[in-house]
C-alpha cells in the first residue's frame, strides 16, 4: 500500500533514520591505523547494504519527502565520514577526499536552492556508481585483508570515485545551465 509522501513513520525512514543513528559508532570503530579491522568492516557492510534496503522500500511502498532528505545524508555522514577519519589516520590521501567533499558540498548546495523552488534533482546513474564506488573504496581501505597487502585497490577505487564524483557533478551542473528541471519526485532525490 502507497504511503503519503509527507509521511514521517515509514518503515524506508526507519532504516535510514537507523543508518544516521549507527553511522557515529561506525566511525568509532575504525582503527587509527593501517591494520583494518574485521568489526568496522561488517559493520561499514551492514550500513552500506542497508541503503540498498531502504531504496527497496521506498519504491516499493512510496518514497517520502523526509526519507528524500535523509537518504543522502546518511550516505554522506558515512561516507566522508569514513573518509575524513582514515585522512587523519594517513590512509587516504587528502587530495581525493577534498574533491568528493567539494562536490559533495556544491551539489547539496544546488539540490537545497532548486529545493525551495519545488525542483526536484534526481541522482544520475554516475551518481549512484559513485556512491557505490566510494563504499567500495572505504570498506576495502578498512578490512584487514586489503588494508594493508591490497592497497593498490581501494587507491584506485577511491580515485575512480574521484572521477566518477566529478562526472556526476559535470552532469548537474551542465543540466542546470540548460535549464533541466523535474518535477517534485521524492523517491528520485538522492
Amino acid at each position: 500500500m502507497p504511503v503519503d509522501p509527507s509521511a514521517v513513520k515509514t518503515w524506508a525512514n526507519l532504516v535510514t533514520v537507523a543508518r544516521v543513528l549507527i553511522a557515529p559508532l561506525m566511525l568509532v570503530l575504525i582503527p587509527d591505523d593501517r591494520a583494518g579491522s574485521w568489526a568496522a568492516f561488517a559493520l561499514w557492510f551492514v550500513l552500506c547494504s542497508s541503503d540498498g534496503i531502504d531504496g527497496y522500500l521506498a519504491r516499493r511502498h512510496g518514497a517520502t519527502t523526509l526519507g528524500a532528505f535523509l537518504d543522502p545524508l546518511a550516505d554522506k555522514i558515512l561516507v566522508l565520514g569514513a573518509m575524513f577519519i582514515l585522512v587523519a589516520n594517513d590512509t587516504f590521501w587528502i587530495v581525493p577526499v577534498a574533491i568528493v567533499t567539494a562536490r559533495e558540498l556544491l551539489i547539496s548546495l544546488y539540490r537545497t536552492f532548486v529545493a525551495s523552488k519545488g525542483v526536484s534533482v534526481p541522482a544520475s546513474k554516475v551518481a549512484k556508481w559513485k556512491t557505490f564506488v566510494q563504499q567500495l573504496a572505504v570498506g576495502f581501505a578498512i578490512m584487514p585483508i586489503t588494508a594493508q597487502d591490497a592497497t593498490w585497490l581501494w587507491i584506485w577505487l577511491l580515485w575512480i570515485s574521484v572521477a566518477l564524483a566529478v562526472i556526476s557533478g559535470g552532469q548537474y551542473v551542465y543540466r542546470a545551465m540548460r535549464g533541466v528541471t523535474v518535477e517534485p519526485d521524492p523517491a528520485n532525490a538522492i
